[in-house]
């Protein structure tokens, strides 16, 4: 019998309208909460925000979220056989789902 996990994700792009989705990942030991995000990209909905840049090392910390309530980055925290609630930073502003603006004021686009 395969293990899951459950993933719970805040979606939406109004931190006061948001709403909580759940997924069901196949678990295997070792794989990061960014496996589990990115497997729900590819097989159950295209349509989450999610950020990362893991084949760029200058442009790390692009995948900070909150794991039930800590700040992590996806790619290092370890995906567990439970419930794991994943939100956008609290400290950030919100452009949709997990991705939060992370980039300094003076180096945004207008």
């Amino acid at each position: 019998m395969t293990e899951h996990a459950q993933l719970k994700i805040w979606r939406g792009v109004d931190r006061a309208a948001g709403r909580w989705e759940r997924y069901e990942v196949p678990f295997e030991p070792g794989q990061s909460v960014l496996d589990g995000l990115r497997w729900i990209r590819a097989n159950r909905d295209p349509s989450l925000a999610i950020r990362f840049s893991c084949i760029n090392a200058n442009a790390c910390k692009e995948c900070m979220i909150e794991l039930d309530g800590k700040t992590v980055y996806a790619c290092t925290a370890r995906l567990e056989p439970r419930e794991m609630m994943l939100a956008p930073l609290a400290n950030k502003p919100l452009l949709r789902d997990l991705v939060t603006e992370i980039a300094p004021p003076a180096e945004r686009l207008s």
